[in-house]
């Protein structure tokens, strides 16, 4: 059976490591004997990835490259390669290589068995730093109790999915996008292909720990209401514990008569009660400004150029946009 294999590759500032990524993908795929087309995404990058790219793109004819109008973020960077993709199975892949290509033989075997997503799974995270394993280990277990829909552990975007798959998640309308949540509400026939991942070749993650909390804020946010409905509980636990309070002093009161009221317990109680509020302010203005950004419908992202495909001439000079 022969396939046409769509690798997507979102990148941001990636030209050190660029002939590495070419080099090694390319191997690894000519090995396999299907044609293939990489589409390396330009997520607005700041150095000469772009130009290398445009390069890397007359010396291997497979190459596509899509450059997005600015930096829209890895998410919205990878949905714009899954939009233009052609292939029969599509595989996300970072340009750092951290996530073998040789995995790929392996993916397309449980493909052809039947099954419609192969998640490459981190089998350790001794590659990573205490305080990475600990937080990601937080985050998922946390995850799994708010949500309805099960986020696979230790699985990134690396990952085949087939043309189904693929023109399910192109016909999403959010414009707040967790893919890791987005690829697991698909469902469909889902194997798993564990590997252990190596160091980085070249560059620097792009993902500080903000970053990296912020995204992890914005898959709760995106899968789970529960964050809101949990302030329903502590307001009737800090109404109770008043009430209880309450009674406690009318009958202090009745047995010993007035005591003197103190500065410092009524500074105490207002502050807490105050910062309680304001947390609850917070999070519900998070969904607030949620559905404040998808009611505004703007496109996910923004094409400037796409160069052709191996298979079918694009239009030159059309701004592509993808809602």
């Amino acid at each position: 059976m022969s396939l046409l294999i769509s690798i997507v590759c979102p990148m941001y500032n990636e030209s050190a490591g660029l002939d590495h990524y070419f080099k090694e993908i390319t191997r690894h795929l000519d090995q396999i004997g299907h044609p293939y087309e990489l589409i390396c995404v330009n997520d607005g990058s700041t150095d000469n990835t772009l130009k290398l790219l445009q390069a890397k793109a007359k010396e291997v004819e497979q190459t596509r490259v899509v450059n997005l109008s600015r930096n829209f973020g890895k998410e919205c960077a990878l949905s714009a390669g899954l939009s233009v993709a052609e292939g029969d199975v599509v595989i996300p892949i970072d340009a750092d290589l951290q996530d073998p290509p040789e995995l790929i033989v392996q993916m397309l075997e449980k493909y052809k068995q039947g099954f419609d997503v192969v998640l490459a799974r981190r089998v350790s995270r001794k590659s990573d730093s205490l305080a990475k394993r600990w937080t990601a280990g937080m985050f998922y277990r946390l995850l799994k109790r708010l949500s309805k829909v099960q986020i696979p552990e230790n699985v990134g975007d690396f990952r085949l999915i087939s043309r189904r798959v693929v023109n399910v998640l192109n016909n999403l309308p959010e414009s707040q996008r967790f893919m890791k949540g987005l690829f697991a509400w698909c469902g469909f026939p889902t194997a798993y292909v564990d590997y252990e991942r190596p160091e980085r070749v070249a560059g620097e993650s792009s993902f500080s720990g903000w970053k990296l909390w912020n995204l992890a804020w914005e898959g709760i946010t995106s899968f789970s209401t529960v964050p809101l409905r949990i302030w329903t509980y502590i307001g009737v636990l800090v109404s109770s514990v008043s009430f209880l309070y309450g009674a406690w002093i009318i009958v202090r009161t009745l047995l010993l008569g007035v005591d003197t009221p103190g500065y410092a317990s009524t500074i105490v109680v207002v502050l807490f009660l105050g910062g309680i509020q304001l947390i609850g302010i917070g999070v519900i203005g998070e969904y607030i400004g949620r559905i404040y950004m998808e009611s505004k419908r703007r496109p996910v992202f923004v094409i400037e150029s796409v160069t052709e495909s191996p298979t079918e001439s694009l239009s030159k000079g059309e701004n592509n946009v993808v809602t």
